[in-house]
């Protein structure tokens, strides 16, 4: 078993293990419990439930948080003519069609999120192997297959994420960095939850929000009363 550094046992030390914080005070403490030399980033978890093994209990989505991650995110857009022009203008960092695809299937991957217009599917599709175990597949599911692609953009560069429940029932979200202002942070997670409430599956039965906990990339997670959420 690996043994934990001394700053992460002493920053553990400074959070009730068996205590459920409010969120206001997981948010107090957090600058506590942070003792990286960068600028970390705030992560939320939030067990659901919800039986991810039956598809129609699959809880995914996409939400704009108020005040974005704090991270830089470079889109590319796969579209051509018209629309190629109006992701340029949008603030796409790249713009292409087959030109990119080989560009792709050569080792580039200097970017973040991707986006392509629905007839651009055929090219992009062969890129599968290489984008889908990255998270860099455009689905229609997310918002990233779409004609629209100057409010997919838009929205991208704004701070809009991604989450999907994983095996074990919970959803994993960054929702700012440690350098936030806490009331940043608070609204931020507000969004999560109430984006995670509006996706709950009709044939999810019982709590819903059973579990939430906020931690730094490096630091120890909080538990936070989930009763707060429900309300």
């Amino acid at each position: 078993m690996a043994r934990k550094g001394k700053k992460y046992l002493e920053a553990r030390s400074k959070v009730d293990r068996l205590k459920l914080y409010t969120l206001d005070e997981a948010l107090a403490l957090l600058p506590e419990v942070s003792w990286a030399k960068f600028d970390e980033s705030v992560d939320l978890a939030v067990k659901l439930g919800v039986n991810p093994a039956h598809a129609d209990q699959m809880v995914r989505g996409t939400v704009v948080l108020p005040h974005g991650t704090g991270k830089s995110v470079r889109v590319l857009v796969f579209a051509k003519g018209d629309k190629a022009k109006e992701a340029e203008e949008a603030g796409a960092d790249h713009v292409g069609a087959e030109d990119l695809a080989e560009k792709i299937q050569g080792g580039w991957l200097e970017f973040d999120k991707a986006v392509a217009t629905p007839d651009m599917m055929g090219v992009v599709g062969r890129l599968g192997r290489i984008l889908g175990p990255r998270g860099l597949m455009p689905n229609p599911k997310s918002g990233t297959v779409t004609f629209d692609v100057a409010q997919a953009v838009k929205e991208l560069k704004a701070g809009r994420v991604e989450y999907r429940v994983d095996k074990y029932g919970i959803v994993h979200v960054p929702v700012g960095r440690r350098s936030f202002d806490p009331e940043k942070i608070k609204e931020n997670v507000s969004a999560v939850i109430e984006s995670l409430i509006r996706a709950k599956p009709a044939s999810a039965k019982g709590a819903y929000i059973r579990g939430v906990a906020l931690s730094t990339t490096m630091g120890p997670g909080m538990k936070i009363d989930p009763a707060q959420f429900r309300a």
